[in-house]
């Protein structure tokens, strides 16, 4: 049955996709709907997302604009997508994901599948017996300034597969409602809070396909401070031909 559609998406997919997302919770998108709301008319609703997506005709919904508070008083954007959305773009990480986890680096622990914040820690902690020096590089306001036509373009390096690039483009391309009640359609950036966030590492856009072409990695361990001067340029200048800075 899934032949007669343009893409073949098994309905395996969507099934997986909505376990995992009803694993992780979370709130209720534009729409108010939330999981248990889902639930109510489940079999139906998963067929529906399942025939959209199968046929091209999917469409992602406003992403909810909301802010939260931040360790030093501010405030961080973040962008909720319905749960009906949350479950399609889980069926498009589950089936980039394995691909991008092939060329991480082995110290990438950000949204990473079987990875957590405290292996990081434990990493860095074993790293400051060896090291004297450690580089901390951020790329201030890279998700709301990402270039969409660069993100696509590292996309298509690792996949063909049509379906997947027409949805990731579709979500880079959603309105987000802002606090305002106002319609924003974004011309760069992905919003902050997606499922696809585990493709950003940094997809999910998605800097881990950004990072998975870097020739070397960009988080060396130096020992003096002399090494730390030396490398820093070439890190910088590597970031700005990536137009990742300027």
């Amino acid at each position: 049955m899934n032949q007669a559609k343009p893409f073949c998406i098994p309905k395996l997919e969507v099934w997986e996709a909505y376990k995992r997302v009803r694993a992780n919770k979370g709130a209720a998108g534009v729409d108010g709907q939330s999981i248990k709301e889902l639930e109510t008319y489940l079999k139906g609703n998963l067929y529906k997302l399942w025939n959209r997506m199968s046929s091209g005709s999917y469409f992602p919904p406003p992403v909810l604009r909301v802010e939260i508070p931040k360790g030093d008083g501010r405030m961080r954007p973040l962008g909720i997508p319905t749960v009906s959305d949350r479950i399609a773009q889980q069926v498009v990480k589950q089936y980039l994901e394995p691909e991008l986890e092939k060329c991480f680096h082995p110290d990438s622990y950000g949204y990473r599948p079987g990875k957590s914040a405290l292996d990081a820690v434990g990493k860095a902690r074993k790293n400051c017996w060896r090291y004297d020096w450690v580089l901390d590089l951020d790329i201030k306001g890279f998700f709301d300034n990402i270039d969409h036509d660069l993100l696509m373009k590292a996309v298509r390096w690792h996949t063909k597969e049509k379906w997947v690039l027409l949805y990731i483009e579709r979500w880079l391309k959603t309105p987000i409602y802002m606090t305002d009640k106002t319609l924003v359609y974004p011309e760069k950036g992905t919003p902050q809070g997606g499922l696809c966030k585990a493709l950003h590492n940094p997809p999910w856009g998605l800097p881990s396909v950004l990072a998975c072409q870097l020739p070397f990695s960009i988080t060396p361990r130096v020992r003096n401070i002399l090494t730390k001067f030396r490398i820093l340029p070439s890190v910088t200048r590597f970031l700005i031909d990536l137009r990742i800075i300027s």
